[in-house]
């Protein structure tokens, strides 16, 4: 942890020194390079998707440096609460590409650069680009991780500066998958990493993705980049001209928790199925079982709401989650840690077990798919309405 703040206060160093080296009218000379730069998965949630940057070379101006649309913007005071929000500020930063690589190293991340087949006078545009939006009244952006991030800025300064001249290859697209299901490649199943986001974000994500869409991820970007043409005075080229391995680590392997969401969703809902059985056989009813299960599926319930309805994130509305995480069990939950309830409340409980029983119908069409672990959590919220409408009802 200590090497990982010492690496950040040297970056942010180096931000500030590097920006003074670089003239904003230099241009690059005809031995310069640009390369798109992508980094394998890292240990922590927001690094299992690997990471793209560019490199812009140029041995005779004695230029090396790494141009990089991942960093959180720390100058923002409240960068937490617009996080939340769906206010991501980011900005792209420029530093000495050997920090990049040094970082990298450090954290045994495999990368890989693939040098442009560009012309100098495109070099010089995209050197261009990347020095004006460098600047700091041009660096934020704000940042979407399916839409907008570190993978998707390169391939559309590439598609912006190409134009017509690029030839885009699709053929790295082998299955239709949802942006949903590539994300769920990257990060193992069985995490609270995994659970979290399945849970909070919408059927937004679960329209197949179009070839340009893959491209949120960097293993996508790179592979097109790989298949993809550049017309350069009426004949097709590769748009690659080398790839080099710069860092060759084994690639980390997305593995489940220790203490693992199905692990523990499995033990609760045993136990809570087990307390069922007791109440159905003894005739009487857990009340706090009840009070608990209603309260916590009504503040998941209140959590999609807020998501949906009162942040900027783009993949959050339309989220069927609410079909178990039903935001109204919170009144629910005083009523049942009561001796004598409503009588309401019966036809509430058959309302809940009618919209459990949609989850299957949205999950089988793929309307929108959810986590695999809540799956014994379902099956105990089944058993535990079926039990309160025959107790309800009696």
């Amino acid at each position: 942890m200590l090497k990982k703040h010492f690496s950040l206060f040297a970056i942010l160093f180096c931000l500030n020194y590097s920006f003074s080296q670089v003239s904003p009218k230099l241009n690059l000379s005809n031995s310069s390079q640009i390369s798109i730069i992508t980094s394998g998965p890292g240990n922590v949630l927001y690094e299992k998707f690997g990471h793209t940057a560019i490199r812009v070379k140029d041995p005779v101006l004695n230029l090396d440096l790494i141009y990089n649309y991942g960093i959180f913007d720390f100058d923002n005071p409240n960068f937490y609460a617009d996080f939340t929000k769906g206010y991501m500020k980011y900005k792209l930063a420029r530093y000495p590409f050997y920090l990049a690589l040094k970082s990298s190293q450090q954290d045994q991340r495999w990368v890989k650069e693939q040098i442009l087949n560009l012309t100098q006078e495109q070099r010089n545009q995209f050197f261009q680009f990347l020095e004006t939006n460098v600047m700091p009244k041009n660096a934020g952006y704000f940042y979407d991780p399916f839409f907008d991030n570190c993978a998707t800025k390169p391939r559309d300064i590439i598609q912006q500066i190409l134009g017509d001249k690029l030839i885009f290859n699709e053929s790295f697209v082998s299955e239709d998958l949802s942006l949903r299901q590539l994300m769920n490649k990257e990060i193992h199943p069985n995490t609270w990493g995994s659970l979290g986001i399945n849970i909070a974000l919408g059927s937004k994500l679960d329209k197949i993705a179009t070839p340009n869409e893959y491209l949120y991820l960097p293993d996508y970007v790179f592979n097109a980049l790989n298949l993809s043409k550049v017309t350069k005075d009426g004949k097709e080229e590769n748009l690659v001209l080398k790839s080099n391995t710069l860092l060759d680590f084994e690639e980390k392997k997305s593995i489940s928790d220790l203490i693992s969401p199905f692990l523990v969703i499995l033990i609760i809902s045993i136990f809570g199925i087990f307390i069922t059985y007791k109440d159905f056989k003894n005739k009487k009813r857990t009340k706090w079982l009840d009070t608990t299960l209603s309260f916590f599926t009504g503040i998941i319930g209140f959590l999609i709401i807020y998501l949906w309805f009162f942040t900027n994130h783009s993949t959050a509305p339309n989220n069927f989650n609410f079909l178990w995480a039903f935001a109204p069990n919170i009144v629910l939950s005083f009523y049942l840690s009561k001796n004598q309830v409503p009588n309401w409340t019966l036809k509430y409980i058959k309302l809940l077990f009618l919209l459990l029983f949609i989850i299957p119908i949205i999950w089988i069409t793929h309307v929108q798919l959810f986590s695999v672990t809540l799956i014994p959590f379902f099956i105990l919220l089944g058993v535990r309405y079926w039990f309160l409408q025959k107790t309800l009802n009696s």
